[in-house]
């Protein structure tokens, strides 16, 4: 399955409804009105992703907010999972056992084979979205 997740005030519900209609089987809504930062929104994820026990959590590379780049590393640290950040493109292996992600550095590429479950923050570039086409 996959999971959307949104940690935030009840406007964020139509952020989930644009994850479903793009692909999410369902949607988890920590519903709050106040301000979160990565250590709480980590913990949040963390106490998910031990209920859920998913193979990937898969997070954007920064807040949008605040420009923060520390969620996904403090999620993988939690879970004790391993982590590749800047992710530009993952393909998973035919076993579902492990993964290989190649990811964005100062030099150019790299690609790193992770074993599952592991944290993945994606750049930009790992996917293009497929919307849902409306037949009138």
């Amino acid at each position: 399955d996959i999971i959307a997740v949104s940690i935030g005030p009840a406007a964020n519900q139509e952020t989930l409804r644009s994850a479903m209609a793009l692909g999410a089987d369902r949607s988890i809504h920590v519903e709050t009105d106040k301000e979160t930062q990565p250590l709480a929104v980590a913990k949040i994820l963390h106490m998910l992703a031990k209920k859920e026990k998913p193979d990937i959590v898969l997070l954007g590379k920064q807040a949008i907010d605040d420009d923060c780049n520390q969620t996904g590393q403090l999620v993988a640290g939690f879970l004790g999972w391993p982590q590749a950040t800047f992710a530009s493109k993952v393909e998973i292996a035919e076993d579902h056992k492990t993964m290989n992600v190649t990811r964005e550095v100062d030099s150019g590429l790299e690609t790193l084979k992770l074993v599952l479950p592991s944290v993945i923050t994606c750049d930009l570039r790992l996917n293009e979205p497929r919307f849902a086409k409306v037949c009138v």
